[in-house]
C-alpha cells in the first residue's frame, strides 16, 4: 500500500466523517477508501476508526495518529508552495553554457540586461567550445548552434546565425576580388576548424548552383576571434558568423566578399536537461532571448 495515499485518505475520512464522502472528494471508489484504511490499521496493528451506521469516529489512538497525519500533510503543502513561490519569483542561480565567441560577444551583454530585470536571480555563465554534458555539469540551459540531434534533452528555437565572407582591404588590393566560388580554391583561406574541419566550403552562387570548394591557407584555428584577427591582418579570406564580423565590417577593417552568394546559416537553440517540468527561470530566460534574436539581430547587439 502507498503509505502517503493512505494518510491522505485516512485524513479525509476523519474530516468528512464518512467513507463515501471521502471517496467522492478524492475521486476514488468507496471500496478503495475502505481498503486503504483497513490496510493502514493492519500495518499499525491498531484500530484508528470506530464504524457504525451513523458514520465513523476516531479511537483514542486514531486521534493521536490523525494529528501527526495533519502535520505531515501540512508540511508537504508548505514544501510544494515553497517550490511554487521560488519558481514564480525567478530567484536562485541560473547556470548557462555556450561557446566562447558567442558568450563573450553576444550573450554576456544580454545576461547583464536579464539580471538587471530580475535582481533575485544570479547567473553562472560557462563558455566552452567543447561539448558540455548538461546533466553531469549541472547546466540549466545551453545555447547551441546547428540542428539539434535527437536526444532526451529539451530544446527551443531561438533564431538564426548567418555567416559572411570577408577579407581585409589590403589583401583585396594585392589580389583580385573573387567573384565566383570556384576562385576561392586558388586564394589564401582562413579555416575555422570547428566547422570547416574538412577544408571544404559550401557556397551557393546567385543562380542557385551549389559549390563545394576545397580551400587552403596559412592559418587554421578553432577560435573565431583568431580567424577574424588573421583576416583583419591581411592573411586571407574568412567565413565568419555575422556577430563576429559585424564590428570589423562597420569600421572597414574587413570587407564583405561575394555578398550575393549564399553561405551557411545555423539555427540557434536553447537546450535544457529535460523537456518536462522546465523551471520558470529557464523558460523566462528563453522567452527573453527569443525577443532579442529577430531580424538582423547582430546589428542591434553589436553595433549599438
Amino acid at each position: 500500500m502507498d503509505r502517503f495515499t493512505g494518510i491522505q485518505i485516512f485524513a479525509r475520512v476523519v474530516e468528512t466523517g464518512s467513507f463515501s464522502k471521502a471517496a467522492r472528494d478524492l475521486n476514488v471508489s468507496q471500496p478503495t477508501v475502505t481498503k486503504h484504511v483497513a490496510a493502514m490499521e493492519g500495518t499499525l496493528g491498531a484500530r484508528l476508526l470506530n464504524r457504525n451506521t451513523r458514520g465513523v469516529s476516531l479511537t483514542e489512538l486514531g486521534a493521536l495518529y490523525y494529528q501527526k497525519c495533519k502535520t505531515i500533510l501540512r508540511e508537504l503543502e508548505e514544501a510544494d508552495n515553497l517550490i511554487g513561490r521560488r519558481n514564480e519569483r525567478l530567484e536562485g542561480v541560473l547556470r548557462v553554457s555556450t561557446s566562447v565567441a558567442f558568450g563573450r560577444r553576444v550573450l554576456a551583454p544580454l545576461l547583464i540586461e536579464f539580471v538587471k530585470a530580475n535582481p533575485a536571480l544570479r547567473i553562472d555563465l560557462s563558455c566552452e567550445d567543447t561539448y558540455v554534458d548538461l546533466v553531469a555539469q549541472g547546466v540549466d540551459v545551453a545555447l547551441r548552434m546547428g540542428r539539434l540531434a535527437d536526444s532526451s534533452l529539451g530544446g527551443r528555437y531561438i533564431g538564426t546565425n548567418p555567416w559572411v565572407m570577408v577579407a581585409s582591404p589590403d589583401y583585396l588590393a594585392a589580389h583580385e576580388v573573387p567573384d565566383h566560388p570556384a576562385e576561392l580554391a586558388a586564394r589564401d583561406c582562413l579555416i575555422y576548424s570547428s566547422v570547416q574541419g574538412d577544408d571544404v566550403w559550401h557556397i551557393r552562387s546567385p543562380d542557385g548552383e551549389r559549390h563545394s570548394v576545397p580551400v587552403r591557407g596559412r592559418l587554421r584555428s578553432n577560435n573565431l576571434s583568431t580567424i577574424l584577427a588573421a583576416a583583419s591582418g591581411g592573411l586571407g579570406i574568412a567565413i565568419l558568423p555575422q556577430y563576429v564580423a559585424a564590428r570589423a565590417l562597420q569600421s572597414g577593417i574587413v570587407t564583405q566578399i561575394m555578398p550575393d552568394c549564399g553561405l551557411q546559416e545555423q539555427e540557434i537553440h536553447a537546450v535544457f536537461p529535460s523537456p518536462k517540468l522546465v523551471p520558470s527561470k529557464v523558460l523566462a530566460f528563453i522567452g527573453f532571448l527569443q525577443g532579442r534574436f529577430k531580424g538582423e539581430w547582430w546589428r542591434t547587439l553589436m553595433l549599438t
